[in-house]
């Protein structure tokens, strides 16, 4: 079953004809919200929005322990996550979709493994490359078929938020190697990878990065709202083709 992790901008999936909301426990505590099962086309689907529906958790305060945890126990095989980003990289402009290939970790204090406490044994996993090779030729596959545009590979710098980033941060994470930045990738990744999930993202870009284009001065927040309306359908549409 696939599983679509909803972020800023995609609290609900439009073309999911949804069948049930069914609310989670799980050994680590609450996920963002209810699940909500359906199916769009021939496919059973998950959906699950990151930040709750009315978007009240910041990144920082997701459980993604609890979120991950509960789509696996709910039957996912595979995870989709939508995130939505900044640009770091000059033609990675406003309403451009990533195929992200790597991620480099800048967060802090979060819960980033499910193996921890005084119980649990050392649990090492293999994270050279953080998403799923198989979802990400899915993805890709799927948006060549449907016409939609999709840069194919990119680096996701995970920051800790909920404050966007400073130019000169920004300016540390380009000579880092990021093409992107966002505050949701991890430790999302990696706990699907701990609990054995063919995880992959689709990040959309809804802004210049601070410093970068026409956020030189300052993020243009007020703009943001428009780009992401338009580039969500484009997602869905991406969705649709993958499920077929």
């Amino acid at each position: 079953m696939l599983a679509v992790i909803g972020g800023s901008g995609l609290n609900q999936l439009g073309n999911l004809e949804a069948t049930q909301r069914k609310a989670s426990r799980t050994p680590y505590g609450e996920p963002s919200g209810a699940l909500t099962f359906g199916r769009i086309g021939r496919r059973d689907v998950i959906f699950l929005a990151r930040h709750g529906h009315r978007h009240t958790i910041a990144p920082h305060e997701v459980n993604y322990r609890a979120n991950l945890w509960a789509l696996k126990d709910a039957g996912a095989v595979e995870v989709l996550s939508v995130a939505t980003v900044g640009g770091i990289r000059t033609s990675l402009a406003p309403g451009a979709l990533v195929l992200p290939h790597q991620i480099i970790d800048y967060t802090w204090g979060r819960h980033a493994t499910y193996h921890e406490g005084p119980a649990a044994t050392v649990n090492h996993i293999d994270f050279t490359e953080p998403y799923s090779q198989g979802m990400r030729n899915k993805i890709r596959e799927a948006a060549r078929a449907c016409g939609e545009k999709l840069v194919d590979g990119g680096v996701y710098a995970a920051t800790q938020g909920p404050r966007l980033e400073t130019a000169a941060e920004i300016d540390r994470l380009e000579r880092d190697g990021a093409d992107i930045v966002g505050m949701t990738a991890m430790p999302e990744a990696a706990l699907a990878r701990e609990i054995s999930l063919e995880y992959a993202a689709i990040a959309v870009v809804a802004n210049h990065a601070a410093g970068r284009g026409d956020a030189k001065r300052a993020v243009p927040l007020e703009s943001i709202a428009a780009v992401l309306e338009t580039a969500m359908a484009r997602v869905r549409r991406i969705i649709e083709e993958l499920c077929r």
